[in-house]
């Protein structure tokens, strides 16, 4: 599904991204784990468009969307719940879930999503008319997934659900991503690398700015350097 070939991305002098090679197959969750700074982040912003990279390629569907715009980009089927979650706070939960449905048309689609979404976040559905900026943390991460979700994308790409969350909130999140990867393929970015390797197939571990180990989940939990480094073993 997504092909990310010997990318490189600069920030001025700082190379971010050196050479990094991804791939994510159609129903799997990949992710990439490493340290705060590694470059995770960098590779989903390029990977949507809002990041330029120097050198290197990222096909979608075997459809080359290196220098793509964003808008084009979700219109393919690629959707980004970012680092921090970035919600519209004066506005409503169900103004912000609208808001990720802003290219579609399709009335009867988009309100049939939106149910799809507050089964997902049934909190969401209770505050759909509530400012999105006083809900807690973990709702606001579910709003920013649901958000993500009413582009009906092909592929999520998620950066950093788990942040700044209680460890039961970070426990819910991740029940819900194991039920969104039902109908959506999922490349994940994460911190937390325990909880990461856990519901994931595949995994990358980027260092900075470089792929250094890479292959199955089960894997990389039992690899002492990714034990030691990641997850405090």
């Amino acid at each position: 599904m997504l092909k990310v070939e010997g990318l490189n991305v600069f920030y001025g002098g700082i190379h971010a991204l050196a050479d990094v090679c991804v791939e994510v197959e159609e129903g799997e969750i990949v992710t990439i784990i490493g340290a705060n700074g590694a470059g995770k982040s960098t590779l989903l912003r390029t990977i949507s468009g809002l990041v330029r990279s120097r050198s290197g390629s990222i096909k979608f569907r075997d459809r080359d969307i290196t220098a793509a715009p964003s808008h084009e980009i979700v219109a393919m089927g690629i959707a980004h719940a970012p680092e921090g979650r970035r919600i519209f706070g004066n506005l409503t939960v169900r103004h912000n879930l609208r808001l990720g449905a802003f290219l579609r048309t399709r009335a009867s689609e988009i309100e049939r999503d939106m149910e799809r979404v507050f089964r997902l976040f049934p909190r969401l559905k209770e505050r759909q008319g509530q400012l999105a900026g006083t809900l807690s943390g973990g709702e606001q991460q579910m709003l920013c997934m649901g958000r993500a979700l009413m582009a009906a994308p092909k592929l999520l790409l998620l950066d950093e659900p788990s942040m700044g969350l209680a460890p039961v909130l970070v426990q819910e999140i991740y029940r819900e991503i194991r039920r969104i990867r039902e109908d959506v393929t999922i490349l994940l970015v994460e911190q937390n690398a325990y909880q990461a390797l856990r519901v994931a197939d595949r995994g990358y571990v980027l260092e900075t700015g470089r792929i250094v180990m890479q292959g199955p989940c089960a894997q990389l939990r039992d690899d002492p350097v990714v034990k030691k480094a990641y997850r405090g073993g």
